[in-house]
């Protein structure tokens, strides 16, 4: 049997990512990364690891992304030299600013052939330095002279869940593993921690419990792969213990708000329970839920009687779809404390108080301020249902009235759809079982406006808000929580721009369990979101068009048919609900011409 040192590295580095609770693995093709894909398939087979193939390094950098978005663990991707490593860095940059943990395992070449023209070769080490927990360039297997691989990988899932930084005499909690090493005896001579704080504040531990990604640069020289012994296993282990960070102790007084951002989940709603403080929760929070919730909250917010006399504001994730909130969060007499989980500090007036948790201290709410708001809510709360049938006009032995009834129904079944119709159809087909994700599209912004209050698991990239990867992550995040037989649909809200911008993604191996996915697209046929911005009154019209709307003739339906998926082209409300309430497994695209 050959031996590889390359294989034999390999191995030892996926069983310890596996032995620290490492689940999933996203591999895209390539020679040079041979060594790590075959030991992944390897230990797919033994059903210690699942192993999800995608050709297209963009794709498989935001399927890991969606993968360990839903897990909240950390997930591996796989690649070779070259470009494919900088295909990755838009996955990775979400990563960073929302605190998601991956693992960004890259093949290179050995020492000898950087710098010298060698084919596929590149600056790979430090490459994603500004935004990974640890890089690492690692030594050559083979030379690596009793380089501990196993202990490379536990550093490196420490370090993805925000755990770098701990000593060598550190001792973690009883009943779980040690993640402390000794950096000097494990890591190579070119190691790159950093803290990922914001270069404006002073530096702070790097044991801060924010996860990101971790870079690990793997070089080797042939032979580049190796067959693995059967009896080469690996023990799936638990997930890593993150001892929690002291939390701060809010106390009553203050007028308060609680603001819920992109990620900030339950927990936003659960303090502004204790707290009895209103509620301003994005649709993409997955907080937009419970008795305090504030409806229309950007007209109240730049209401002076109640957004003007806000004293104290809880920031949970990140907030990014109104103005009104980072104008709030601008204010130089608003004590901000930003509950931290991302990469980047939110501190956008200068004085916020950074905290990994809240905790609400024990006193009498101030009624009257949140009864202000409750008021002010219901006043602002939007209903899109149609009314309920005039059952005694549908009835009636009058042909005229009956005639006017059944008139009314028709034209409700018939009514078509515009862009809160469309949000608000989706919202109420989600349920707790289900998974929604919302694209960087004009969409978000309309069902933010409109949406009422639901408890459902929600996702949406806005740690930089970018359109890269929404259906590549919709996936990962239908894969990760479809496992094991789980029920329910993971349903993607996006525009067309959005959608063609990783129509890659559409492409899945036909050996893979097919999620159920529904991806909604409402098609107006270019990137209306610019009808907000000033450009869309300051440009001539012809460069408008070309270089923002960039509008567009893609048939969609043949796409969907190309790459596998079921098709629906609706237009009325009646035929969207339909849609999506029919079980029908597997992938479906549901397109909704919209209005320009």
């Amino acid at each position: 049997m050959t031996s590889s040192p390359a294989t034999d590295a390999a191995a030892s580095l996926l069983s310890s990512l596996i032995a620290h609770g490492v689940r999933d693995v996203v591999i895209s093709p390539g020679s040079r990364s041979q060594a790590l894909a075959l030991a992944a398939t390897h230990f797919a087979r033994q059903e210690s690891l699942r192993v999800h193939v995608r050709i297209d390094e963009r794709v498989a950098g935001f399927t890991a992304l969606g993968i360990a978005r839903e897990q909240r663990a950390p997930v591996a991707v796989v690649c070779t030299s070259g470009t494919a490593v900088a295909n990755l860095l838009p996955a990775v940059m979400e990563a960073f600013h929302a605190g998601v943990p991956l693992l960004l395992l890259t093949a290179d070449r050995p020492p000898e052939l950087r710098g010298v023209g060698a084919n596929q070769a590149t600056v790979q080490p430090g490459l994603f330095e500004r935004f990974a927990r640890l890089s690492i360039d690692a030594p050559v297997p083979g030379d690596d002279h009793g380089f501990d691989w196993h202990a490379l990988g536990t550093q490196a899932v420490s370090a993805a869940l925000g755990m770098v930084g701990t000593s060598s005499g550190d001792a973690a909690p009883t009943g779980t593993d040690t993640f402390a090493i000794d950096r000097s005896t494990v890591l190579p001579a070119s190691v790159h921690p950093r803290a990922a704080e914001d270069p404006r504040q002073t530096a702070a531990p790097v044991l801060d419990g924010i996860a990101g990604p971790v870079h690990l640069n793997l070089p080797s020289r042939e032979p580049l792969s190796a067959a693995l012994a059967s009896s080469k296993t690996a023990t799936p282990g638990p997930a890593p213990f993150t001892a929690p960070m002291p939390p701060l102790e809010v106390h009553h007084g203050p007028r308060t708000l609680v603001i819920a951002g992109a990620d900030a989940g339950p927990d936003a709603e659960a303090i502004a329970h204790a707290g009895g403080w209103p509620l301003v929760a994005e649709i993409v929070s997955g907080a937009r839920f419970g008795r305090n919730l504030v409806h229309g909250y950007r007209e109240l917010l730049r209401d002076e009687s109640l957004g003007g006399r806000v004293e104290r504001a809880i920031v949970l994730g990140h907030p990014t779809l109104s103005r009104e909130v980072t104008a709030l969060l601008r204010r130089k007499d608003v004590d901000v404390i930003a509950v931290r989980s991302g990469g980047e500090a939110l501190n956008l007036n200068g004085r916020t108080v950074a905290a990994a948790s809240v905790v609400v201290a024990a006193g009498e709410p101030d009624r009257a301020w949140l009864g202000a708001w409750r008021a002010a809510s219901a006043a602002a709360s939007v209903d899109l249902s149609d009314p309920a049938p005039d059952a005694g006009g549908l009835l009636s032995t009058d042909a005229a009235t009956r005639r006017d009834a059944v008139s009314v129904e028709l034209a409700a079944v018939r009514r078509p759809l515009d862009r809160a119709l469309l949000a608000d159809a989706v919202w109420r087909a989600t349920w707790p079982h289900d998974r929604l994700v919302f694209g960087s599209s004009r969409l978000v912004r309309v069902a933010d406006a409109v949406l009422p209050g639901k408890k459902v698991p929600v996702h949406a990239n806005r740690g930089l808000a970018g359109i890269d990867g929404t259906i590549a992550t919709a996936t990962g995040i239908a894969i990760a929580s479809q496992a094991a037989g789980a029920a329910g649909i993971t349903r993607v809200l996006l525009g067309d721009v959005t959608f063609l911008h990783d129509v890659g993604a559409l492409l899945l191996p036909p050996d893979e369990p097919e999620p159920r996915l529904q991806v909604i697209v409402g098609n107006d046929r270019g990137g209306t979101i610019f009808d907000a911005l000033e450009v869309a009154s300051e440009a001539p019209g012809d460069d408008l068009d070309r270089a923002f709307y960039t509008p567009h003739t893609v048939g969609i339906e043949h796409l969907a048919r190309a790459y596998g998926w079921e098709y629906q082209r609706v237009t009325t409300r009646a035929a969207l609900d339909q849609a999506l309430t029919t079980p029908a497994g597997g992938r479906q695209i549901i397109e909704v011409p919209l209005e320009r």
